[in-house]
């Protein structure tokens, strides 16, 4: 082979993997990206330790004996690695962290870290006392989101997401029974729910929908929704049914709790879940559209109605888990402006996913109460990244997640397919939405 042959050879190799990065990453990542990306972590790992100080010096009296005995002084200990994992988007460390470190060391190395091993993005997550998972990225997940396939997101949980790691955001009521979500408009909170609804409608589950936009975005849901309330009248009678279904179950398990003295102590309960199948009540999640609309008014006319609302949705967010109901509010803003209530009732929903945002306060609204960082990141949302969102609870611990690209349609045939699961709740029956169906054809004359 010729010079010339030889060079045309390596520049059309060149530009095929620049195509490759840019059209399918995944693949440039298996075939370039992570052996380059694994020798540059081995062989600078060390040093990278010791400029990122994470390294323990050793003990004194080990540092003395060393210079008695003439022998090497031993150098500082830096984390272990435990396991090298790689992944279709990128690659994952097991470290074994050296005495005296934390996982806060490692977090808070990250950024020199990402950036010392050239990868997109880097997240530590702690596996258990001393054990800390290093995940990084090759590329950006969030840019065009590629749902994993496969998943099982467990019992009364759905997949809505796809996080900046690579991992499914999952929105388990077991785990946080109520969340709200936030965001600007043209944000992606439309396009959550939708992922959301998709999510739960293959469950064993009863949906229940106020949307006081006249129902055009939860209308669609009809065939799988058990109650919708389209205007703030017909929410306060949905609200009030619900109440008095959250009361009946409470009767129910004061009746089956199982407090005599010949029960077993592990069939004692104190929720729903605690109950034999055959007496559990189905679960039933309460999807708010836009929760401003339920606490602005127009006169002092319509205060009583708004004061009844607020006070049914306190009392659901604040005693209906045990009874197997959860609240899933959204709105633009949920500040004091809204009115009384507004903050009593945020500070009950624990769940918080936060889309972009226009000002500085209503990202406060949503995150300031989990981390002083997640602000700042809801702000900097681009409006072209439609449905990214910063995801978190009041654990504290936050992430920016993406939902996946779906239709109205989309998720209006997922509820047409299941409309056969759409449970039947008496007290619900006179709220229950008359879902559309096609007219049969004329007969030909």
């Amino acid at each position: 082979m010729s010079l010339t042959e030889l060079v045309i050879l390596v520049v059309a190799l060149v530009v095929l993997a620049q195509i490759a990065k840019n059209k399918a990453p995944g693949l440039y990542w298996s075939l370039i990206g992570f052996p380059a990306t694994l020798y540059r972590v081995l062989a600078s790992y060390r040093a990278t330790m010791e400029a990122c100080e994470l390294t323990v010096a050793p003990p004194w009296w080990r540092v003395f004996a060393h210079k008695v005995t003439g022998a090497e002084v031993r150098r500082p200990s830096i984390p272990k690695i435990r396991g090298i994992r790689p992944t279709t988007t990128g690659l994952r460390l097991t470290l074994r962290l050296a005495a005296g470190l934390a996982p806060e060391h490692v977090t808070n190395a990250g950024e020199r870290l990402r950036h010392a091993w050239g990868v997109y993005s880097l997240h530590v997550a702690e596996r258990k006392p001393g054990i800390v998972e290093v995940r990084m990225t090759a590329f950006d997940l969030l840019g065009k989101v590629r749902m994993p396939r496969r998943l099982v997101p467990g019992p009364l949980s759905a997949i809505v997401a796809l996080r900046e790691d690579g991992q499914p955001f999952v929105r388990n009521y077991r785990q946080v029974p109520h969340a709200l979500t936030m965001g600007a408009s043209d944000s992606g909170k439309s396009m959550y729910q939708r992922c959301l609804i998709k999510g739960l409608a293959p469950l064993q589950v009863a949906l229940v929908g106020i949307d006081c936009k006249r129902g055009v975005e939860q209308g669609p849901f009809a065939p799988r929704l058990s109650a919708l309330a389209t205007n703030p009248d017909q929410a306060e009678g949905l609200l009030d049914a619900l109440v008095q279904e959250m009361e009946d179950r409470f009767d129910l398990l004061c009746l089956h709790q199982g407090i005599s003295p010949d029960t077993p102590l592990e069939d004692i309960t104190s929720d729903i879940w605690g109950l034999p199948a055959k007496l559990r009540p189905v679960p039933i999640v309460v999807l708010v559209d836009e929760v401003a609309e339920l606490f602005l008014i127009a006169s002092k006319v319509d205060a009583p109605r708004r004061d009844r609302i607020v006070t049914q949705l306190l009392r659901i967010a604040q005693l209906a888990r045990a009874v197997g109901i959860y609240l899933e509010v959204a709105g633009q803003r949920f500040g004091t402006d809204l009115g009384k209530g507004a903050t009593a009732l945020r500070a009950q929903l624990t769940g918080r996913v936060v889309h972009r945002c226009n000002d500085k306060q209503t990202a406060e609204m949503g995150l300031g109460d989990i981390s002083d960082l997640a602000v700042p990141a809801a702000t900097a949302i681009a409006a072209e990244r439609r449905g990214t969102a910063i995801a978190g609870d009041t654990s504290g611990g936050w992430t920016r997640i993406r939902t996946p690209m779906t239709t109205l349609g989309e998720a209006a045939a997922e509820c047409r397919k299941y409309a056969h699961l759409t449970p039947n709740v008496p007290v619900l029956e006179p709220f229950r939405p008359v879902a559309f169906e096609a007219a049969a054809p004329a007969p030909a004359s």
